[in-house]
């Protein structure tokens, strides 16, 4: 028995922590809310939502048959941070809110590289039809989303062909004092210039609307109907348009798309598949009765959890900031599905339906993308056994050490030495990893400034580029931001690969293996020598070694992704310079001549007499103006 304050035993730090989190647990609220376990450095482990927050929380301590992931995850804990919400809806919008923006090392996530296509109809007097992605404005209508861009692209050249809508820019738009070449190719009405009265472009733009609702049969009822009257009234060159519409209409009916018969609809399907310790999403898309695509999404951290937790998921993170179509088709039953068809019913503003057990057509659809999902898991596995062996052939052949899984490589890019862009593209987990991909804008003494404090290079200095971008990169790795890699390759000869070594040496990085990827002497793929510093020896590896295709495809990632930053920032900097070089255009007459124009084409384009009517611009600078950029 301990009889005075001094006999009780001392508690180390660890010990003193968890006492100070079980007693956070035990205040907590028995009310609605998100909770977040939060590490020692700050860190957000996971993010969960409760109807009740306290006993929620409380079972993970009280519980000792968790999972292996469950148990390494509580040891992490340090704190818990809880928002008490209104209702079991608020807290699961919430949660998906923080999941998407914190991305949690123990929360499922399902990422997409992009955010799903749209086609856009612009709240213009005269509606703009358009490609779009991103955040959705009231001003405008949007029919989607699409699965992928392709479909959207096809559907805006068929709705070009059959109701002839402008696509053009505003700024464009705008200036026009004549038909562009769309219209002489009969894919534009040509509302710029008055060609079609506002009447009949809105008539276009409701047909339109019908079209992309699947009400394809009431389109092609209202052009007949139109046809046959402007044939009675003798007008037989606008019976003619109608009819080429009608013929144009009836083609696309004919597309070859997995159409319903029974419902127009929008309606999406999502069947969640567990095969091999791998989870697969099938998301598949009915749009206007016409099954237009669907989409395979593999998510992350996903250990432990069921296919009905993962639709869960899916669903909550997925229609969180997008429209949502009147009914989803569900396989497995997601967890929580009456909450979740209340929080997007109640997002929508309209019912919402998610159906679990569909009968006849649906079913067959569900069944497809059960069956979709199940060989995309197949085809993943193929891929992933194929990068394994890749890999290990790789680690066998340059005697690399056997737990080498990261690679980085570098490649640099410039013409003549303008616009010099480093790449950095990240092989891991025996894939490529585009979210951690990164850019590097190389200065030069005549690109204007330095970069991040490091001087400015000579134009076509590659070797001074490879520098900078090795420093630039490690210096961070090397003070404890970012990931360390197991191997770094370097796109070039002994030349590259000896500023590699300066620079590692410099900053005191002696880990990652160094390899040197060198063109054969004709530069033929297939010839290339791999350069290993740290054995000494240089390999060139067979044609069809599996070790050489790897590299292969990190070096070409590389060059790609080098490449289209290069394009892109000499682009922008040529647009720029053309009318910086002509005396008297400065900043603020540039930026009107561009919006008035709608850009630099717009501005080669235009004559004397209409750059003349660009406010501050007068006869001779027009003159100047037009023949610079016409010269």
């Amino acid at each position: 028995m301990i009889d005075s304050p001094a006999e009780l035993p001392e508690l180390n730090e660890a010990q003193l922590q968890r006492a100070a989190l079980l007693d956070t647990v035990r205040l907590l609220p028995d009310l609605p809310g998100v909770y977040r376990y939060i590490a020692a450095d700050g860190t957000v482990l996971y993010v969960g939502k409760a109807k009740s927050l306290k006993k929620r929380v409380s079972s993970y301590f009280q519980k000792n048959d968790q999972s292996p992931r469950i148990r390494l995850m509580l040891a992490q804990v340090a704190t818990v941070e809880t928002t008490v919400v209104r209702s079991e809806a608020e807290a699961l919008v919430l949660e998906n809110n923080l999941i998407k923006a914190l991305s949690p090392r123990y929360n499922i996530l399902f990422r997409d590289d992009k955010s799903y296509p749209y086609v856009m109809l612009s709240g213009h007097a005269s509606p703009r039809l358009a490609y779009y992605r991103g955040s959705l404005d009231k001003k405008n209508t949007y029919f989607g989303p699409f699965p992928n861009g392709y479909v959207v692209k096809e559907s805006i050249q068929l709705l070009q062909k059959v109701f002839l809508l402008r696509t053009c820019e505003d700024s464009v738009f705008a200036n026009r004092s004549r038909p562009c070449l769309l219209h002489q190719i009969k894919r534009c009405s040509a509302p710029c210039v008055g060609l079609i009265t506002p009447e009949a472009y809105r008539q276009d733009v409701h047909n339109a609307v019908l079209f992309l609702s699947g009400k394809e049969n009431e389109v092609l009822n209202t052009l007949e109907e139109k046809m046959h009257v402007l044939a009675t009234e003798w007008q037989f060159e606008a019976a003619a348009a109608v009819r080429d519409q009608i013929q144009a209409l009836s083609q696309v009916q004919e597309r070859q798309f997995v159409s319903s018969n029974t419902s127009e609809m929008d309606v999406d399907i999502v069947a969640c598949v567990e095969s091999e310790g791998m989870l697969c999403v099938n998301l598949a898309m009915v749009r206007g009765g016409r099954h237009v695509g669907d989409k395979n999404l593999f998510p992350s951290h996903a250990d432990d959890y069921t296919p009905a937790a993962a639709i869960h998921a899916f669903l909550a993170q997925h229609y969180l900031d997008r429209i949502t179509p009147t009914m989803i088709l569900c396989s497995p039953e997601p967890d929580e599905c009456e909450v979740l068809a209340e929080l997007l019913s109640a997002q929508a503003a309209r019912k919402v339906l998610l159906n679990v057990n569909p009968n006849g057509e649906r079913r067959i659809w569900l069944e497809m993308a059960k069956r979709n999902a199940e060989l995309a898991i197949l085809q993943k596995k193929g891929q992933q056994a194929d990068q394994a062996s890749r890999l290990a052939a790789l680690v066998e052949a340059l005697g690399l050490p056997e737990e080498t899984q990261r690679l980085e490589c570098f490649d640099i890019s410039h013409t003549l030495g303008e616009a010099t862009v480093a790449s950095c593209v990240v092989y891991d987990r025996q894939a490529m990893q585009p979210k951690e991909y990164r850019r590097y804008n190389i200065g030069t003494d005549n690109s204007g400034s330095a970069k991040d404090g490091f001087t400015l290079i000579t134009p076509g200095d590659d070797y001074a580029a490879m520098r900078q971008v090795l420093l630039r990169r490690y210096e961070k790795v090397a003070a404890g931001e970012g990931v360390m890699p197991d191997v770094i390759l370097i796109d070039g000869g002994k030349g590259q690969l000896g500023i590699a070594i300066e620079v590692m040496n410099e900053i005191g990085l002696t880990t990652p293996w160094l390899v040197g990827v060198a063109k054969g002497e004709t530069r033929k793929a297939g010839l290339e020598q791999l350069i290993v510093p740290k054995s000494g020896n240089t390999v060139q590896l067979r044609r069809d070694h599996p070790g050489l295709h790897l590299i292969q495809q990190i070096r070409d990632e590389a060059h790609r992704f080098a490449i289209t930053g290069h394009r892109a920032r000499r682009g922008k900097a040529r647009l720029a310079s053309t009318l910086e070089d002509v005396e008297g255009v400065g900043p603020k007459r540039r930026q009107k001549l561009l919006a008035r124009f709608g850009g630099l084409q717009g501005v080669k384009a235009a004559s004397v007499d209409e750059l003349v009517q660009v406010d501050g611009i007068n006869q001779a600078l027009a003159e100047k103006i037009h023949a610079a950029l016409r010269g």
